[in-house]
């Protein structure tokens, strides 16, 4: 704690730090070590003394050695060489993203007639044939020969007592639904229409054209809107800025637009009707107004804030769009590419593989402390209650 300077304590009440001198006093004759100890416990249970710290530690990440500065005139000068050979190194990478991107269109193409068989399979424009639909499932492999023809008998006299569904019902509902990105987008009013939803596509933009690729939503008609797609398009951009050229860290979307929706009377689900009564100031009679105001909704995601020329954007649209980038990364790599496993729910399984248990654990241990807290019959919560943070006028 020795990094905390004399400025930094000079600011903290003399109240604060009572429990710090009272052990300073009591350190006579007692094991140096110990007590030293137990005041960097007291000390790091001070609100403002962590706050003082974590100042000074914030202020030293990202900082400069110094080495730089000390360096000979001929030294930096070579530098400078290394930089301008840096720069190069960014123009080279990305060209060699602008070839990733001519990749992805050339397999896309060959990807696009298996999701097309995909489409025509969940539509029921086609219907695939025993040898398409035969799966061997990993836990099939225990089953004897007499369990299997068991439980093909039971699935048959299921089939039997429901109606025949045409394709695969609800397939993408389902997939937004297994996914917490989109299904966090999902209102109770927007599942209706996106049962018409029949298929999602990506188009990457033409060879010699700006980098980009437009996500297309196919829908069957429905009451909703008149719209058969509804296009969301990605303008990338592969290249060093001019003035920040070593940020370049591959290609970056620039922008988004969507498409006007042309919904049918009274089914617009990103607006809705509001009553409000106002009172007159002077006769103090009361009415009712109607207002249209915004709603939550997916569709919002085809009417993202639109960019300035300038580039400015307030701190809630600069939230939207990072959230709608992400979102049409996801759809675009993750989303069309598996669809049936998100559906499934194997693909999420995948994801959460990605993650390792360290915070869970880390939180079920907190718990078990908090419940033997609770368990002693000495513990009083009062006394581990921080103390309330002081206001400073900034």
């Amino acid at each position: 704690m020795a990094d905390i300077d004399n400025k930094d304590q000079a600011e903290m009440d003399p109240a604060d730090m009572e429990d710090v001198e009272e052990v300073e006093e009591e350190e006579t004759g007692e094991d140096e070590n110990s007590k030293a100890r137990q005041l960097t416990v007291q000390m790091m249970q001070n609100p403002q003394i962590l706050a003082a710290l974590q100042e000074r530690l914030d202020g030293l990440n990202g900082s400069p050695s110094g080495y730089m500065e000390s360096l000979p005139k001929v030294v930096k000068r070579r530098v400078n060489a290394l930089k301008n050979l840096q720069v190069k190194c960014a123009h080279i990478e990305a060209k060699f993203y602008e070839e990733v991107h001519e990749l992805e269109r050339k397999y896309a193409a060959l990807y696009q007639p298996l999701f097309d068989k995909r489409s025509d399979i969940v539509k029921a424009a086609y219907e695939p044939t025993d040898e398409e639909c035969e799966w061997k499932a990993d836990e099939e492999e225990e089953l004897t020969d007499e369990m299997k023809e068991k439980a093909k008998l039971e699935e048959e006299k299921k089939d039997e007592e429901k109606e025949d569904p045409k394709g695969i019902p609800e397939f993408w509902l389902t997939v937004f639904k297994n996914v917490d990105l989109l299904s966090d987008m999902l209102q109770e009013h927007d599942e209706p229409i996106l049962k018409h939803l029949q298929d999602i596509k990506v188009k990457f933009s033409d060879p010699g054209q700006p980098m980009s690729f437009t996500l297309e939503f196919h829908f069957e008609a429905n009451d909703f809107f008149t719209n058969t797609v509804l296009t969301k398009t990605y303008k990338m951009r592969s290249e060093p800025d001019e003035n920040d050229p070593f940020s370049f860290d591959g290609p970056e979307i620039m922008c988004c637009t969507g498409c006007p929706i042309d919904w049918t009377k009274g089914k617009n689900v990103t607006l809705k009707t509001i009553k409000k009564k106002q009172k007159h100031k002077g006769r103090g009679t009361v009415r009712t107004v109607t207002k249209t105001v915004p709603n939550d909704s997916f569709f919002n995601f085809f009417t993202p804030p639109e960019v300035p020329e300038n580039g400015d954007l307030d701190e809630d649209s600069e939230a939207v769009l990072a959230a709608d980038f992400e979102i049409g990364h996801f759809i675009r790599e993750r989303i069309v590419p598996r669809a049936v496993l998100y559906f499934t729910g194997e693909a999420i399984e995948d994801d959460d593989d990605d993650y390792d248990e360290e915070g869970e654990e880390a939180d079920d241990e907190e718990g078990e402390e908090e419940a033997d807290e609770e368990n002693d019959p000495d513990y009083d919560p009062k006394k581990d209650a921080a103390p309330p943070a002081e206001c400073k006028q900034q």
